[in-house]
C-alpha cells in the first residue's frame, strides 16, 4: 500500500494531517482563495496534488504566522503572487539536510543547508517545467 507521501494526488483527509487544519478550514479556504483549485475525482472528492500543497503552506503561514486577516490574506497574495519561495521546507527535505550537514554542525549551518537545497531544488523544478514545456 502506497503511504500519503508516495502518492501523486492526496484526500482531505491525508491533506488535514499533512497542513494541520480541520477539513471544513481547507473547504473554506478554497472559496476564498482563487490560487487553490483542487481537482475533484469521479466520486467527487477532492484530491490535492503538490501544487496544491505548496498553496496551503503559504497561505497558512499568511493567516497563522503572520497573522493576516483572510481579505489581507489575499490582497497580498494579489499584490505580490505566490510567492513558493517562502514555503518552509518539506519534512523530506529536512531529513536530507540532516544526512548531508555532519554531525556537530550548528543549528544555524543546518538552517543554512536546507535552504541551499531548497534553492537547489526549485532549481531542478524550474529546469524541468522548461523541458517539459518545449515538448
Amino acid at each position: 500500500m502506497k503511504t500519503a507521501i508516495d502518492r501523486l494526488y492526496h484526500s482531505i483527509t491525508d491533506v488535514s494531517k499533512m497542513i494541520g487544519e480541520e477539513q471544513h478550514v481547507l473547504r473554506y479556504w478554497e472559496r476564498e482563495f482563487p490560487q487553490l483549485r483542487p481537482q475533484k475525482n469521479r466520486a467527487g472528492n477532492r484530491v490535492y496534488a503538490e501544487k496544491d500543497l505548496q498553496v496551503l503552506r503559504v497561505i497558512k503561514r499568511l493567516l497563522r504566522e503572520q497573522r493576516y486577516t483572510v481579505a489581507g490574506a489575499k490582497e497580498y497574495l494579489r499584490t505580490h503572487g505566490l510567492d513558493l519561495a517562502d514555503v518552509p521546507a518539506a519534512p523530506d527535505v529536512v531529513a536530507t539536510v540532516e544526512e548531508r550537514a555532519p554531525q556537530g554542525v550548528e543549528p544555524n549551518q543546518r538552517e543554512r543547508t536546507a535552504r541551499e537545497l531548497a534553492a537547489e531544488l526549485r532549481s531542478i523544478a524550474g529546469v524541468l517545467r522548461q523541458r517539459v514545456g518545449a515538448r
